[in-house]
């Protein structure tokens, strides 16, 4: 039988591991992390970044110290939650600013009627759903912060989907998203919140490119007895852009049903090239706020009344519809401009 080898103690396979037959030593701590060196680190790379994103010395050293602060709040549980799991602090520090660039420079989005949506107060912003990818309701999220004087966040609707999604369900959850049902929104505008919803839902955001901006039906209008209830005014809003995004040619409809999903997209990029065929390709947007449509004037039953209810979704629809074909009828480009 062959000897053993005996290893020698200085040789890198020999560990303070008691089955390597070296007994761990007590005594022998571990040395702390050096906290202030890690910081520091952090600030040059960041430093290096804004540098090469050409950004102004002093507005990159504001941007890293609110980043350092909102690090300290999280580390230390200094931020609040709503009882919808709204997280303000997490939306305004992380979640925004990874928006940010792609409403800005990916798609360009130019915002029109802002004024009209109130400054303070609760509301009901109805849109149309497009795009495949329901990115549409995510830069209206950012339009409404950046672009409206009162910097308003928007509190929208979700599909069950996006909360069983995961990591996609915390995330909405934090930045204001919550379950569209007539109790919920109801109890966010009377608490004075601006409410965002996007009745067409999955048959609007997952219809062929062939069918571009025709509105789908806008389900049972539960959205407008919510707001008729708590006496809010109606704003519509009209989308134009997010069609071109990610053109649906076609739906592969058995392996949809295999993963439990509403449609499984086919695209001019996607599945062909794999994850780089999930880059949405950048189109210019456009999104409008038409005129608030008051509904305090219709009385206090007006929200129990499935009359009232279906003319004033079948209003909002049309009046949506008809925004849409005037602004595509104007525009120059679906790309550029």
């Amino acid at each position: 039988m062959a000897a053993r080898p005996v290893l020698d103690p200085r040789s890198p396979l020999v560990t303070d591991d008691p089955r390597h037959g070296q007994p761990a030593d007590p005594t022998r701590a571990v040395p702390p992390l050096d906290v202030e060196a890690v910081v520091d680190a952090l600030v040059q790379v960041l430093r290096s970044g804004a540098s090469l994103a050409k950004i102004p010395p002093d507005e990159a050293e504001r941007q890293i110290a609110e980043l350092l602060a909102f690090v300290r709040r999280r580390l230390t549980a200094d931020y609040d939650v709503d009882p919808f799991g709204f997280d303000e602090d997490f939306t305004l520090h992380a979640y925004l600013p990874i928006l940010r660039p792609l409403y800005r420079s990916w798609f360009r989005v130019e915002v029109r009627g802002a004024e009209h949506v109130p400054a303070e107060g609760g509301a009901l912003v109805v849109a149309n759903h497009s795009g495949t990818i329901a990115l549409d309701a995510l830069m209206t999220q950012v339009a409404l912060y950046d672009d409206h004087p009162a910097h308003r966040h928007l509190r929208m609707l979700g599909a069950d989907l996006v909360f069983a999604t995961p990591v996609v369900g915390d995330l909405a959850r934090k930045s204001g998203c919550t379950l569209a049902t007539s109790e919920d929104a109801e109890r966010l505008l009377r608490a004075g919140e601006l409410v965002g919803v996007w009745p067409e839902g999955f048959k609007g955001v997952g219809k062929p490119f062939s069918e571009r901006y025709k509105l789908q039906r806008f389900g049972r209008g539960g959205f407008v007895a919510a707001a008729l209830r708590a006496g809010v005014p109606i704003v519509p809003c009209s989308i134009v852009g997010a069609e071109e995004t990610y053109p649906m040619l076609g739906n592969a409809a058995s392996l949809a049903k295999l993963l439990g999903m509403p449609y499984f997209p086919l695209t001019p990029t996607f599945p062909w090239l794999g994850l780089l065929g999930m880059v949405p390709l950048p189109s210019k947007w456009i999104i409008e706020f038409g005129e608030p449509v008051r509904t305090d004037e219709l009385g206090a039953g007006a929200g129990e009344d499935p009359m009232t209810v279906f003319a004033l979704t079948d209003e909002i629809r049309q009046t949506i519809q008809e925004s849409l074909y005037r602004i595509l009828a104007t525009r120059d480009s679906a790309f550029f401009g």
